[in-house]
């Protein structure tokens, strides 16, 4: 599992900045993804930039306006420029789409995460990522969540407040009537919840009215708040499905429920409070036994983890 963030993405653009040519006069991004690394790339660059429809169609975005129109011969020198390179398809599509203007300029194509299979389709790559790969752009649309497992509170929708959490007619009415967070647009296999199974009626009502789709889902069968307060087994009954073979991503809430998940199953956790994908290395800093994150040996993993990832980039 390889994980990039927008502040990594950020960060290898002003480490690899130098290996993209000066004279280029326009920035094109391939909507949506690539308008991320386009916008990066015309602050850094101090040049325009625009998506390849409006491009097509003669127009940049400008100051103070949406768009501007520009004369064709304004520009010569382009950069297309994607998030990431696969398969190549996506990219033999830009190009497909592109046609129309392709012999009125010098076209040259750039993506951040490129596969190795297919890092010389385009120009110019800034790093390779193997796969499989998510980003903190695309995790929520992501093709692979339908082998994901998903936390409902702090994830599809918000935690519920203390005065919420009264294990009746507040916490009914929260769950049948909270607000949406995260919410896939694909599939899941399993929603996997610290909820009690007396509330999935109300789980799966909200659940439907926002569109979730799932294989299974997953709840605790205690009969009341205190009994789950007191089994204390939040990260273990989350584990004890994640665990199966079919799933390879948990998507959790909270930092130490995930650091526990992962402990557990050596396998990877999207944490929401952080946006951090937490790999098994990132165990180790946890104690299991007192339920608590250690902050001074989770500064020298992150530190040891940033040092891997500089290293690596290099």
């Amino acid at each position: 599992m390889n994980y990039r963030s927008i502040k990594n993405m950020n960060q290898i653009i002003r480490e690899k900045l130098s290996i993209l040519p000066k004279d280029f006069d326009l920035i094109v991004g391939v909507p949506r993804s690539g308008m991320l690394p386009a916008n990066l790339l015309a602050l850094y660059l101090n040049l325009p930039y625009t998506d390849i429809h409006s491009f097509i169609n003669g127009y940049i975005y400008g100051s103070g306006e949406r768009k501007q129109y520009f004369k064709k011969d304004s520009y010569k020198k382009v950069l297309v420029i994607d998030d990431s390179i696969g398969s190549g398809s996506a990219l033999k599509k830009c190009k497909k789409e592109l046609k129309p203007v392709i012999d009125k300029y010098q076209l040259e194509f750039c993506v951040i995460y490129a596969s190795q299979e297919c890092k010389n389709d385009a120009d110019y790559f800034f790093e390779v990522i193997p796969t499989p790969r998510y980003f903190e752009w695309n995790i929520f649309n992501h093709p692979g969540l339908k082998n994901a497992c998903f936390d409902i509170d702090g994830v599809l929708c918000p935690d519920p407040m203390n005065d919420q959490n009264d294990d009746g007619e507040r916490y009914i009415d929260f769950i049948t009537n909270a607000p949406a967070l995260y919410l896939p647009s694909c599939k899941v296999g399993a929603i996997v919840t610290s909820r009690l199974e007396k509330y999935r009626p109300q789980t799966i009502q909200w659940l439907e009215k926002h569109g979730v789709k799932y294989d299974k889902l997953f709840m605790i069968d205690l009969p009341n708040m205190r009994a789950r307060q007191m089994a204390n087994n939040h990260a273990k009954h989350k584990a004890n499905v994640y665990a199966e073979d079919k799933y390879d991503l948990f998507i959790e809430s909270n930092f130490n429920q995930s650091l526990q998940i992962n402990s557990l199953t050596n396998k990877p956790v999207f944490c929401t409070e952080n946006f951090e994908m937490i790999y098994e290395y990132q165990s180790t800093i946890y104690n299991i036994k007192s339920g608590r994150s250690i902050p001074f040996l989770r500064k020298i993993a992150l530190k040891f983890r940033n040092q891997l990832r500089m290293f690596a980039n290099d």
